[in-house]
């Protein structure tokens, strides 16, 4: 039985105070409900533990699509979002996949955690599967591998670009551009012709979804790529 680990954020208001953020759910629900499906035993897991915020835009009738509202709605998976693992009690653990859920709150608390970079570093290392959507890929900026150098410099990667972060009326709020920040490490951004829709770049064991519209073609990729194995 193939192992994940999905890592979400527990941080649910942004550094201005003004606006809460969270976990965008569906960066969550359709790689859970994709690997259910297949059987794999799933773990999720945040920084601290706890509770999971979901950012409230997420849940609106445009963004909240079937799958997502099936979950939202399901007491027992509320009830896991209410009680994620800290990443502490994963720390040692081997998994398959690790998977980081996007969400503006994941750029809070994802890129400087020394036990996601510990984890990832791990487990790409040792010829696993590595896969970030949206701002979730922000987890991935300061993670360096063996040899010194970031572990995504010169990968084909993706993730929430600048001109998606004016539609989405957040410039002002983030604490960083993460399109700038993915350019800076040396990756190569390949981004969706238009924006706001679905986009899935796979480059070896590394695999990322560029924004919340991808989550659906995300959790295909990664099954399809973990089927190879």
């Amino acid at each position: 039985m193939l192992k994940i680990l999905i890592i979400v954020t527990n941080t649910g208001m942004y550094a201005s105070g003004r606006l809460e953020t969270g976990l965008w759910l569906s960066e969550l629900t359709h790689i859970y409900h994709a690997a259910k499906e297949k059987g794999y035993k799933i773990t999720i897991a945040s920084p601290k533990g706890g509770s999971v915020p979901v950012d409230p835009e997420s849940l609106k009738r445009f963004t909240l699509d079937k799958i997502s509202e099936k979950y939202w709605t399901d007491k027992s998976f509320r009830e896991l979002l209410g009680n994620s693992h800290p990443l502490s009690d994963v720390i040692q653990k081997e998994y398959d996949l690790v998977y980081l859920t996007g969400g503006h709150g994941t750029m809070y608390d994802f890129p400087d955690d020394p036990t996601i970079q510990f984890i990832i570093k791990n487990h790409y290392e040792k010829g696993k599967k590595v896969a970030a959507i949206c701002h979730g890929v922000g987890g991935l900026l300061n993670i360096k591998i063996s040899n010194g150098e970031y572990l995504i410099k010169g990968k084909s990667i993706t993730g929430f670009d600048w001109f998606e972060e004016s539609i989405a009326r957040r410039k002002r709020e983030v604490p960083f551009n993460l399109e700038a920040a993915i350019k800076e490490r040396g990756a190569d951004l390949k981004k969706a012709f238009i924006p706001m829709t679905s986009n899935v770049v796979v480059d070896g064991n590394l695999i990322t979804g560029q924004n919340p519209f991808s989550s659906k073609e995300m959790a295909k990729i990664v099954i399809k790529e973990l089927d190879k194995q």
